[in-house]
């Protein structure tokens, strides 16, 4: 006797790739827009960008962008929440969190289809580089590698320089994640772009395709479009200082690491990906790679380096 296979389950995401300007009310109006947008279309599930509220201003240090952190719940959860409720869908957002004082964190909330806050997550990786000054506003995250249960999926939501940690990617699916979300900020110096832009993108896109590809899960990227350029005579700011060219580039790839929808370079847009989650059942009987990990032999993992 053939075993019967339970109907597929499937679920449409939204992506809303943008451009941000110094306004933070007409980017949470142009990010609402957005989602309604992706909501009409079916989306069931809708991610916004990295910091959508403003522009990335962590490319100087200036204790003044504290002003813009909020409280979880707060001003930016009350809208998408409502948003959510009325549209019947679920929202993932990004908010600068103020904790307490002088305690801040980068954080992805998880608004379910009801209106109701399912969860929150702290960004993990904190990068300092040239341009993404972000040790300097955000306090790591503390409440782990996070799966939220939604009225469609089961999501992992990280966020930006996550997106280059196999160990986060690889917890989030463990937890039980089956669409990884990436709320995103990161683009080109411009000076650099000739010689490495190509690169550098190739390389983020692939290794969000390795996550899918070694999790068996769905992986969703969501970056922001545009030139920013938000410092004002910073001692921060490099010589050349030309500001920020983001990359767009928004995709969602399959347990397979094949790319089922992906935005353009340089213009905002709203994308929408079928996401068929019984595919994640399928792929990993054909990939085991969860079965055949050497949970035995990873002593390690854990240290900065190992001692020779």
């Amino acid at each position: 006797m053939t075993p019967s296979k339970p109907s597929p389950r499937k679920c449409v995401v939204g992506l809303v790739q943008m451009s941000c300007t110094d306004n933070p009310v007409v980017n949470l109006e142009k990010a609402l827009a957005g989602v309604r947008e992706a909501a009409g279309q079916g989306a069931q599930i809708v991610c916004l960008q990295e910091l959508f509220r403003t522009l990335y201003f962590c490319q100087e240090e200036n204790s003044e962008w504290f002003d813009l952190a909020e409280p979880i719940p707060g001003p930016t959860t009350e809208s998408l929440a409502r948003l959510a409720s009325a549209l019947g869908i679920v929202i993932i957002g990004s908010v600068f969190e103020r904790r307490a004082a002088g305690v801040y964190h980068n954080s992805a909330v998880v608004l379910d289809a009801d209106g109701s806050l399912a969860g929150v997550y702290r960004k993990m990786h904190i990068p300092d580089d040239p341009l993404y000054y972000e040790k300097y506003y955000f306090t790591p995250g503390d409440l782990g590698f996070r799966v939220i249960d939604t009225r469609f999926a089961r999501v992992g939501p990280l966020v930006c320089w996550d997106q280059w940690y196999p160990e986060a990617a690889r917890l989030t699916a463990l937890g039980g994640a089956e669409i990884l979300f990436y709320p995103t900020a990161i683009g080109w110096h411009p000076a650099e772009k000739a010689q490495f832009g190509e690169s550098q993108h190739d390389a983020w896109r692939t290794v969000q395709r390795a996550h899918a590809i070694t999790n068996g899960v769905f992986v969703v990227a969501v970056n922001r479009v545009g030139a920013e350029r938000p410092l004002q005579g910073s001692s921060t700011a490099p010589g050349n200082y030309q500001g920020l060219q983001f990359w767009g580039g928004s995709f969602v790839a399959d347990p397979f690491g094949r790319a089922l929808a992906e935005a353009s370079a340089n213009e905002e847009e709203i994308l929408l990906a079928e996401c068929r989650l019984d595919l994640i059942e399928e792929t990993r009987r054909h990939w085991p790679f969860l079965r055949d990990r050497r949970i035995d032999a990873y002593h390690g993992l854990d240290r900065r380096l190992l001692d020779e």
